[in-house]
This record gives C-alpha cells, sequence and structure tokens, in this order.
C-alpha cells in the first residue's frame, strides 16, 4: 500500500492518475517484454516499479507530464532489463530489446524520433535505423496477428502494424503532451 499523505492530497492525484493511465501503460509494458496478455509477469512488474518511482517523484512532477514520466521510468528499467525478455508471444517477440523499445516508443506512443533519441540516450540515427530495421521485420512476417493500440486500432497481421509507420508523428499522443 502507498503511504497515505492526507495533508496535501498527493496521494489521491496520485491515485487518479493510476486509474487513468495504468492500462495504457501496462499495454506498453506488455509490448515491450513481448509476453501474452493474459501472463504478462514481467510487464507487471515493469510496471509497479516504474509508478513507485513515479509516486517517490510526484510532488516534483506538479506541472509536468505524470504518464510520460511513468513511461520514461517504464522504458529505461525496460532498457536495462531487456535482455531477460527475449522471445515471447506477442506481435513484437521476435525483435530485438532495442528494435521493440524504439518501435513502441515511435510507432504505438508516437514519440517524436529527436524525443525517442534523448530519452534513450541514443544519436536520432540510430533510432531511425532501429525502427526501419523493426517496422521492415513485421512487414515481412506473414499476417494473421491482430495489433490493437493508438494508431493501430483494427488492424490485422504485422504487416499492418508496420504499416503505421507513417503515422508515427500522430498515433498515440493522447497523454504524451510535451512528448511529441
Amino acid at each position: 500500500m502507498w503511504p497515505v499523505d492526507h495533508r496535501s492530497g498527493l496521494y489521491t492525484e496520485f491515485e487518479a492518475f493510476v486509474a487513468g493511465a495504468a492500462g495504457r501503460l501496462l499495454r506498453v509494458a506488455v509490448l515491450l517484454t513481448a509476453e501474452a496478455e493474459t501472463e504478462a509477469v514481467a510487464a507487471r512488474r515493469l510496471l509497479a516499479g516504474a509508478l513507485a518511482r513515479t509516486y517517490a517523484n510526484w510532488r516534483r512532477l506538479r506541472g509536468d507530464d505524470p504518464y510520460d514520466h511513468t513511461r520514461q521510468e517504464l522504458c529505461a528499467a525496460f532498457a536495462r532489463t531487456g535482455r531477460r525478455h527475449h522471445g515471447g508471444v506477442g506481435v513484437l517477440a521476435g525483435l530485438s530489446p532495442a528494435e521493440r523499445l524504439v518501435l513502441v516508443l515511435r510507432i504505438y506512443e508516437g514519440v517524436a524520433e529527436e524525443v525517442t533519441a534523448a530519452q534513450l540516450g541514443l544519436p536520432p540515427e540510430r533510432v531511425r535505423v532501429l525502427c526501419g530495421r523493426a517496422v521492415n521485420a513485421l512487414r515481412s512476417r506473414p499476417a494473421g496477428r491482430t495489433v490493437t493500440g493508438p494508431g493501430t486500432a483494427g488492424t490485422t497481421g504485422a504487416a499492418d502494424a508496420a504499416g503505421t509507420a507513417g503515422t508515427a508523428g500522430t498515433a498515440g499522443t493522447a497523454g504524451t503532451a510535451g512528448a511529441a
């Protein structure tokens, strides 16, 4: 249980944030770990850590986008442990951890290339290469998997999911003000 700060209402604010954003953040974590959504043990562990770090910084985050901060924490945790998450069953399972991370940020979340590069500590050219490689890998897969999420809702098949690359600047920007 989170420590309750009744004097400032921080807990109530954080609780409201989690109620509104946890589902979408869990989907990001599931895509990163390439786990089955019904299990998602590692994804839930990554998200719990990211939310704990966000809560620890909640007072300092006033005025900033807590979704963006939590997503950055989630992605940083995945980057540190990405090698543990090879394989999997999700649509992104065949991609390397770095490719998954870049693809989720750029395509699913709609984060700008320069912002993605800065958040990951990579040159923009490397982000572009990783994203292109991931999109090409998805396009070369046989169709048949359903992909849902901002920018991909209702599309079927890995090739269709990869086809959303042209919408990366507009897809999934809700809740990411300042990130795109």
